[in-house]
């Protein structure tokens, strides 16, 4: 019987691998359509548009942020997330999202199946707002071992959106490590923006909302909780009691949060805001966003400023970067020295291709703060700032639903840039594969013993970095 059951585990792991691998190992090119109908031009403006902007640095900043305008809702809000934990954050926003839902504001929330395996399925904070009559969550291609042919295909997008007035998008997920001062720290970023005309239709806001319904109405978004009966359960109903406790104590810490509050002041003007995704289906996908943004940077004159967590390309990626790097401006990209990576798909493949990274003749930056950095971000010249979920890795190329925002406003590059350039500070400057310069003061980040190790055993795996 234990051959068997031996025999019996080792075919369904060759059977879920095996249709992963076969199902995503080919990688789409981007169709003649698309490439047709891009137009780098079409992303400037001349002429100042309804919708103002900022960007959204720190992390507490981002998670008051957060519960500010979950306060400010009166009639929808919609949370897309790929990672939504019940910690303290989380619980802040869950709080948050109820006493929106107990004054009647309609509230869409989509996360990631991921997520939902791992952090929601039978959690009773999240069955607590979920069996709210005008609350709705569902999710995206929820995990089925049966069919792993399906399974990389992963929702990557996190914003929020309020009403028809704001909205806030990035890269950060809805828990500790992005939100406030708690637990493991990430730092990322958000661009908030605000639409100062919200009964016109001229937002970019509307566009979001549009990208937002085309995945929320797809087959393989599923609903995640929507039994009334579950609600009347002990454990939702003290769950329900503690969100609402901490939500009075919120707005008794933090009073500004129901306050009328102006944010024109705290904005700039942009002349446009443009989006550019990946296709929202779970298969493999044509890189419609890495083309775009090669596209964009091979448009600039004097400098291209790239930030992103790792670096993970094919040779695809590494001609297009080339491309760029031969145009006239001046290409940087800063991502986190190895150690300093808390992902070791990332720290391990940047290890073993920096000399083809370093062969595109783009100049390296080695982040060594001592926390990971998480941010996705690039500046071109002085007027074009783009914010968003996309890292350079295979898995934001391919695999995942990807959303950045382009904005043309030198308001808002020059924020970014500067927010970027505190980061540049605590970076070694790589001069080739085996030798980087070191600032005075600054100390290289080593590894811990475990994460080490992890690393070394991920560098096995590396035959498989298109899924990573």
């Amino acid at each position: 019987m234990k051959k068997i059951i031996s025999l019996f585990i080792a075919s369904f792991f060759l059977y879920v691998v095996g249709g992963v691998v076969i199902a995503y190992s080919k990688q789409p090119d981007v169709s003649a359509e698309y490439m047709s109908s891009f137009d780098p031009d079409s992303f400037y403006s001349d002429h100042v548009s309804c919708d103002r902007a900022c960007i959204i640095e720190d992390n507490t900043e981002a998670l008051l942020e957060r519960l500010r305008m979950i306060e400010r809702a009166d009639e929808r809000i919609i949370l897309s997330t790929f990672d939504f934990k019940s910690d303290n954050s989380g619980k802040d926003i869950l709080a948050a999202l109820l006493n929106a839902a107990k004054r009647d504001v309609e509230i869409k929330i989509l996360v990631d199946g991921y997520s939902e395996a791992l952090r929601m399925r039978n959690n009773r904070y999240f069955m607590a707002l979920s069996t709210l009559s005008n609350v709705e969550i569902k999710i995206y291609n929820p995990i089925n071992l049966l069919k792993p042919w399906k399974s990389m295909g992963r929702l990557h997008d996190k914003y929020l959106i309020i009403d028809n007035e704001l909205y806030l998008l990035g890269g950060r997920n809805t828990n500790d490590n992005f939100l406030g001062e708690n637990g493991h720290k990430n730092y990322d970023r958000d661009i908030l923006v605000y639409n100062t005309e919200p009964s016109g239709r001229e937002s970019s806001l509307y566009e979001l909302c549009d990208y937002f319904d085309k995945i929320w109405n797809m087959k393989e978004c599923k609903y995640y909780h929507d039994n009334e009966a579950e609600g009347k359960k002990k454990k939702v109903i003290k769950a329900r009691e503690e969100l609402e406790q901490i939500y009075k104590e919120n707005m008794e810490t933090y009073p500004f949060l129901s306050e009328e509050f102006d944010y024109a002041t705290i904005t700039y003007e942009v002349n446009k805001i443009s989006f550019i995704t990946n296709p929202v289906h779970i298969h493999a996908k044509e890189p419609t966003v890495f083309y775009s943004l090669e596209r964009l940077m091979e448009n600039a004159k004097e400098e291209v400023k790239i930030h992103t967590p790792y670096i993970i390309c094919n040779n695809m990626m590494y001609e297009a970067l080339k491309e760029v790097c031969d145009g006239p401006a001046e290409v940087t990209l800063m991502t986190n020295a190895p150690a300093n990576n808390d992902n070791p798909f990332g720290a391990s493949d940047y290890m073993l291709h920096k000399d083809k990274i370093l062969d595109t003749g783009i100049r390296i930056y080695e982040y060594e703060g001592g926390i990971s950095y998480h941010g996705k971000s690039i500046t071109i010249d002085d007027n074009i700032a783009i914010v968003g979920s996309f890292n350079m890795d295979l898995r934001s190329v391919y695999l995942s639903t990807e959303i950045m925002t382009v904005v043309d406003s030198e308001d808002i590059n020059r924020q970014l840039k500067g927010y970027m350039e505190e980061y540049e500070e605590y970076c070694t400057r790589v001069i080739d594969k085996d030798r980087i310069e070191l600032p005075l003061g600054l100390e290289r980040q080593k590894f811990t013993l475990k994460k080490g190790v992890l690393v070394q055993i991920v560098t096995l795996l590396n035959g498989f970095r298109f899924l990573m």
